[in-house]
């Protein structure tokens, strides 16, 4: 990849922001439109708490992908006025939006977010999980009643979770994007750090591997992280709200915090490319997610 050919001619850059109510795959999105794992995903709401940017570069543009929260109606506490407050400024930062709808469903919550949208620069409407439709003439009467509430520049069906329509979509997103040079180098993929990654990564174990068991307020917090050549040294704590979520956690005769370690640190290896030698703590925290100097701490918005 020529670096000075793309300064030049028409080559294009910018962020797009991707959002939507919880649930609807903005994290698998992410991951699939820049061909690289780096948001982390779980059938529980709220997975992704932070803004995280997804870079994604060829010869022609490099789209800098932004992944928001889920917009919470609900449940206002003082974690979730900070993610929501993550989306809405997101959205006054970015040249394009990206709003995702599950397909075939369309109810207020979504109604509630399209309210958010910008009315000064492009959205473009995602129809995800098309792979769920066996009827796919469906998706064009669903298309055009969401089309009603809202002048989108484009809508474009895609599967997320098979990757399917990606191609599609940057080609789309490409026209929207103003010509410009590299806003980051052309290998970087994401702009977090391996720290913030192998807290991500541990944390979406949690919420996999209890299932609903355990309630989403988790946290994890990375209290050591040395890099000694090709291996990783990393001791995480896992922060939940009562005793009864920490047996939950441990689980009988500590099987289940062990399978956590074990499937994150096989993730974490896989993303470094390196050996992980990972220790993982359990402590209680009561009323974290409510604490704002602990928010703070832990690096929400």
């Amino acid at each position: 990849m020529n670096e000075e050919s793309m300064q030049d001619g028409d080559f294009r850059s910018g962020y797009i922001a991707i959002v939507g109510r919880p649930n609807v795959g903005k994290s698998t999105l992410l991951n699939h439109l820049i061909g690289q794992k780096i948001s982390i995903t779980s059938s529980k709401a709220q997975t992704t708490r932070h803004r995280i940017h997804g870079i994604y570069t060829d010869e022609r543009a490099q789209f800098v992908f932004v992944d928001t929260p889920g917009f919470q109606l609900r449940h206002l506490n003082a974690l979730n006025r900070g993610m929501n407050r993550v989306v809405t400024s997101s959205l006054r930062d970015v040249q394009v939006v990206l709003y995702v709808l599950e397909a075939l469903r369309y109810d207020e919550r979504d109604q509630e977010v399209l309210k958010l949208l910008p009315d000064n620069r492009p959205v473009v409407l995602v129809i995800n999980k098309i792979d769920s439709v066996e009827d796919k003439g469906k998706l064009f009467d669903f298309a055009e009643r969401v089309g009603k509430d809202f002048k989108f520049a484009h809508i474009v069906p895609v599967s997320a979770k098979f990757g399917k329509q990606m191609d599609e979509l940057r080609e789309t997103l490409r026209s929207l994007l103003p010509e410009g040079g590299l806003i980051y180098d052309p290998d970087d993929v994401t702009d977090r750090s391996e720290r913030f990654l192998a807290a991500e990564i541990l944390r979406e174990k949690v919420f996999r591997l209890t299932g609903e068991e355990l309630p989403y307020s988790v946290s994890v917090v990375i209290e050591a992280f040395k890099t000694e050549k090709n291996l990783r040294r990393i001791n995480a704590a896992i922060l939940v709200d009562k005793d009864a979520h920490k047996a939950m956690l441990l689980g009988k005769k500590g099987e289940k915090i062990k399978e956590i370690a074990s499937q994150a640190r096989l993730d974490m290896e896989k993303l470094f490319d390196g050996k992980v030698f990972l220790e993982v703590f359990i402590k209680v925290r009561s009323g974290w997610a409510d604490d704002a100097r602990m928010l703070q701490s832990l690096g929400y918005e």
